[in-house]
């Protein structure tokens, strides 16, 4: 100070010598001394005016920041870099997608990635002593304090580079002193902890610049070159960068695009900026004259980029489903981070926190600018949509609801989902609800394999090949359920009643496992039940609560995947900017079946798509083959129509119908719903194919595990099969498991049955031989179904049910509407409800004597083919008491004439024995007549021309020789017996009984 003051004396000296020399002091009539004085004082008063004023100034801005915090290092960087910034989409194998829909978008790069034009632009522009500054420039600051004291219509502004970052980072916009104070103190601060490299660097990733090319607001140089020039900051040309360094000063005054995306017809305020941002360039040294001129020359609106659809636009359902998952996982992490804080809470607070959270959540993904990484395939997935833009394959339009689709291809092994149809419409839709994950719809058949017949094959109650019935039955608690036919199949095996797709043995099967078995199957295939009760019986039939495509998609993978279900998954992992990674899906599986179960369960799902299953046409309907195994569902009313099938790769599930749950139509264009819904899922399949062969058709089967057999079966006990069951035609082959193939013996009983309208009893004693025929016993108690025989399908023809045949106890009445025509003798059915087949007897013409000649087994049959025209014929019913109905009215051929009346025959020498009280039969009673040689053994008449037999008492009647033994009389012309009463002791045998001249031509 002292050094200061001596130096200040000397000069004043050294001035006042120079003053006094030009007689200065003597001209204003003082001395030199007095000058001294005279300085001195007003130097005083100088000095203690600027320290007053400083003073005064000092404090002032402390009273303006005093209520400023001080910020650390730390607190202050973070602030600077937590900018948003767009998060970005990829498809599978890092295939670019797009960008997240955000209000403002932005990308974070490095210095090193900006164009150096960018960077001397903005410097001339905005600060062009950045690079010598320490945060502010005290002559710009008060020079701009001077211009808003005066109000100056010029406002040259005073902020640096670094006073707008901290204003764009840490500050709020408002303006007044106290914000102002508080930017200039922490600008000198922020100086100290980045380098001015850092600084610039954060600048260029905050400033806004207007808007986009799509309309979208965009900050950051990264985010303007891209969508102002569809460059990448780095590439930007001299006027490019002087362009887009000019924006900040007015982003919306200075941007070319209006809020549509369209070029502004008047772009001359913004061409006006450049150029005095090149002007600038040119002045500081940055550009030379003839980059200068050149850049003057620049097109602006010839090099702007051209408008590109946002992923939300081109791809809405996946961009949607997309930040809807990733939402998600932010949110469960948000939760496991806070999981304290929300133990601690209960009710309203509780809920207000996880709100709370689930905003930050939906926040984050906004603004952090996330990589977010997919597993959906480009080519699979475009592919995918096109496929079912063929409107002929939909229902008609219902109001204002349009039949949808949803699909989901997932590879199974990973849980990977490589694509999916969200409805039809892919860009043209505003709704993006999504029916492939949030449409939750019942899955009507489909659920058959996974929740009724997987888990009764997994403890080995059902097996492939043994029988299920399919008869009327009802739910635990009374409620009856039918087929969709409302029919009945009977007796059938579990493969055919999957292949068929019928309810009730599903239901069956279901109800043989115990029902906490079920329950976990049904978590462990991904469905979430709705209560401790679930689930309901009626869930073997897709009822009781629904599932979306990606749900049903996703349990049918298990069958895919060994029995093992893996939980399917669309992220595969989510990034910083930075490349951290802030998610990673991890592969989860479950074990739901056993091997064997699930190859069965395979083997069994081929047959659907097989001759004579529910999905027999889509092998046809495929450009490729692979080994599918699949099944199809249908709703009731028709509300949704299904189908699913795997194969050793992926599955592929397909669902139509309509959001409002109406009727589908069950025809459409000729196709009806269920065809229709297999030609979508086999165009989704092919044009999936097209794109990827191998992801859709691999080379390799379902493989046979160990532990699988085929055996042999009686298919209507399960059990290892006998003769008797071999004889009765029961025996089936089929895949087991090998811990429940069949035991030994089948513990059948053989019996003699008759066919009476289609059902088989159990034969009398009393019934004829000729009308019944041999066959297996099975009690109602099987089963426990009532009626059994009723539902006995034709390949079950021998099986007889615990029941006798019916008998009314009376002697059938004459059969009636007896005619010949040709060759074939038809008469009416016989009324009676105990009829077990009728008998033929023929006379030859000149003749009046009948013989039996066939029979016809069973009432359904009516007819029976003869010689020809030159016969008469008649008709008997028999019962199955074996009793016989009187002649029917004669049919004769065309030929045919009676025979001369004959002599009055002699009375008989004894009383002919009376007839046995039951009718006759074949055993006792028959009747058996022809034109040749006729037995007739037993009780009854017998009557031709020739040599007739009779063992009985009965009466014979005829031309010819007769024999017989028995008591009786025996009247006639010649040798043998005419009109008369019986032949008595003969000692001729009787010839063999001839076979019937004609097999009837159907016995039922």
């Amino acid at each position: 100070m002292k050094s200061f003051y001596s130096q200040m004396q000397q000069k004043l000296r050294l001035f006042s010598e120079s003053l006094h020399e030009k007689q200065v002091f003597r001209k204003i009539g003082i001395t030199y001394q007095v000058f001294w004085n005279l300085f001195l004082i007003v130097m005083i008063v100088g000095l203690m005016s600027i320290f007053f004023i400083g003073g005064t100034a000092a404090g002032y801005f402390a009273s303006l920041v005093k209520d400023e915090p001080l910020r650390s290092p730390d607190e202050m960087v973070t602030d600077i870099y937590d900018y948003e910034e767009t998060s970005q989409l990829f498809f599978a194998d890092d295939t670019y997608l797009g960008e997240l829909p955000t209000e403002l978008e932005r990308h974070q790069v490095s210095l090193d990635q900006m164009s150096d034009h960018v960077k001397n632009a903005v410097i001339a522009t905005e600060d062009e002593h950045f690079f010598e500054h320490e945060g502010i420039v005290p002559k710009a600051i008060l020079r701009a304090t001077f211009q808003e004291v005066a109000n100056s219509s010029v406002q040259t502004g005073g902020s640096t580079l670094t006073q707008q970052l901290i204003k764009q980072q840490v500050l709020s916009s408002e303006v007044s002193f106290d914000r102002k104070a508080t930017e200039i103190l922490l600008a000198m601060r922020l100086e100290h902890f980045l380098e001015k490299e850092e600084i610039l660097e954060a600048y260029l990733n905050v400033v806004p610049f207007g808007r986009n090319a799509s309309g979208r607001q965009v900050a950051g140089v990264q985010a303007a070159s891209q969508g102002l020039f569809g460059v990448d900051a780095k590439d930007l040309s001299i006027p490019q960068a002087a362009f887009i360094a000019g924006l900040p000063q007015s982003p919306f005054g200075y941007t070319p695009f209006t809020g549509n995306g369209e070029v502004k017809e008047n772009l001359d305020p913004g061409l006006n900026r450049m150029q005095t941002v090149l002007r600038r360039m040119h002045e500081g040294g940055f550009i030379n004259d003839r980059e200068y001129e050149e850049a003057l020359e620049f097109d602006l609106r010839e090099n702007l980029t051209d408008r590109t659809p946002s992923p939300i636009e081109e791809y809405p359902y996946l961009t949607h489903e997309v930040m809807r998952r990733a939402s998600d996982i932010l949110y469960s992490q948000k939760l496991e981070e806070h999981q304290e804080e929300l133990n601690e809470l209960e009710g309203d607070e509780r809920q207000l926190f996880l709100t709370d959270l689930r905003s930050e959540a939906d926040a984050d993904l906004r603004r952090k600018g996330f990589r977010i990484h997919t597993t959906i395939d480009k080519n699979v997935y475009n592919a995918m949509q096109e496929a079912v833009n063929d409107h002929s394959l939909f229902g008609p339009q219902k109001g204002d609801d349009q039949e949808e689709v949803g699909a989901v291809l997932i590879e199974n092994h990973t849980g990977a989902i490589k694509g999916f149809v969200g409805g039809r419409g892919e860009g043209e839709t505003t709704n993006h609800y999504n029916y492939a994950t949030q449409a939750y719809r019942s899955n009507g058949s489909t659920m058959k394999p996974l929740l009724a017949y997987g888990p009764a094959l997994e403890i080995g109650v059902i097996q492939p090949g043994i029988v299920v019935p399919d008869t009327p039955a009802t739910y635990s608690g009374g409620q009856p359920y039918s087929n969709f036919d409302n029919s009945y199949a009977g007796l059938i095996s579990v493969r055919e009643s999957l292949a068929r797709s019928r309810n009730i043995p599903a239901v069956r099967s279901f109800q043989r496992v115990p029902h906490e078995q079920l329950r976990e199957t049904m978590i462990n295939l991904g469905f979430t039940p709705n209560d401790e009760s679930q689930p309901y019986e009626s869930a073997a039939l897709g009822g009781a609560f629904d599932v979306t495509v990606e749900q049903n998609t996703s349990a049918f993978s298990t069958f895919g995947n060994g029995g093992n279900r893996t939980d399917p998954f669309m992220i595969e992992r989510i990034e910083t900017a930075d490349g951290d990674i802030v998610f990673e899906h991890e592969i989860k599986q479950v074990n739901v079946f056993t091997p064997q179960t699930n190859y069965l369960s395979i083997d069994m799902m081929r047959d659907v798509l097989r001759a004579g299953g529910t999905a027999s046409s889509v092998p046809g309907r495929l450009k490729f083959s692979a080994d599918w195994a699949g099944k199809t569902g249908t709703t009731g009313e028709f509300r949704d129509s299904w189908f699913v099938a795997t194969n050793p790769n992926v599955t592929l599930g397909v669902w139509i119908g309509y959001r409002q749950n109406q009727p589908i139509d069950r025809v459409v264009n000729g196709l009806r719903y269920g065809p229709r819904t297999q030609r979508i899922w086999a165009n989704i399949a092919n044009a999936a194919y097209d794109q990827n062969p191998n992801l859709l058709a691999p080379s390799e089967s379902f493989a046979m595990p160990e532990g699988i057999v085929r055996r042999s079966v009686c298919s209507i006990t399960g059990q290892a099969p006998t003769s008797l069951c071999e004889q009765a035609g029961l025996v089936r082959s089929d895949l087991f498991n090998v811990n429940f193939q069949p035991g030994s013996g089948d513990n059948l009983d053989s019996a003699r049955y008759v066919t009476i309208n289609s059902q088989n009893y159990l034969a009398l004693d009393s019934t004829p031989q000729e009308f019944t025929d041999v066959g297996v016993t099975v009690p109602d108690t099987v089963f426990g179904v009532s009626n059994i025989g009723e539902y006995l399908p034709d390949s079950m023809q021998g099986v007889v049910p615990d029941r006798d045949a019916p008998n009314n106890g009376r002697s059938p009445g004459a059969v009636s509407g007896v005619s010949l025509n040709g060759q074939t003798l038809s008469w009416s059915k016989h009324p009676d409800n105990d009829i077990v087949g009728y008998r033929i007897y023929r006379a030859a013409n000149g003749s009046s004597s009948f013989e039996r000649v066939g029979h016809v087994k069973g009432n359904g049959s009516t007819s029976y083919t003869v010689n020809g025209g030159s016969f008469a014929y008649y008709v008997t019913a028999i019962d199955t008491a074996g009793r016989e109905s009187t002649s029917s009215s004669q049919a004769e051929g065309a030929d045919y004439s009676d025979a001369p009346e004959p002599s009055e025959p002699d009375e008989p020498d004894t009383e002919p024995s009376e007839p046995d009280e039951d009718p006759p039969s074949e055993q006792n009673g028959g009747n058996d007549n022809d034109g040749g040689n006729g037995e007739s053994d037993g009780n009854g008449n017998g009557n031709g021309n020739g040599n007739g037999n009779g063992n009985g008492n009965g009466n014979g009647n005829g031309n010819g020789n007769g024999n017989g033994n028995g008591n009786g009389n025996g009247n006639g012309n010649g040798n043998g017996n005419g009109n008369g009463n019986g032949n008595g002791n003969g000692n001729q045998p009787p010839p063999e009984e001839p076979g019937d001249p004609e097999e009837p031509t159907d016995d039922d």
